[in-house]
């Protein structure tokens, strides 16, 4: 008896599309300017040996820049 290789993969969940969402939107050009203080930020303090400096505001503004911009494009594939 051999299976239907169609049917095999009827009841598969769809693809979650959110990571290419979010790697779309962390590329895009509206973040860019958050993406690139990030990385200056993270320049700047590797950089030093003694400091108590972090990036933290710099990785809030970034992350912020990217849910937005995925949340409305995320929404669109909820059922």
């Amino acid at each position: 008896m051999a299976i239907d290789d169609e049917r095999l993969f009827e009841n598969d969940p769809p693809e979650d599309p959110r990571d290419e969402i979010l790697e779309n939107c962390r590329e895009d050009s509206h973040c860019a300017g958050f993406k690139q203080e990030l990385e200056v930020c993270q320049e700047r303090v590797t950089s030093r040996s003694n400091t108590e400096e972090t990036c933290t505001q710099e990785l809030f503004d970034f992350l912020h820049c990217v849910d937005h911009c995925a949340s409305e494009k995320i929404f669109k594939h909820v059922k």
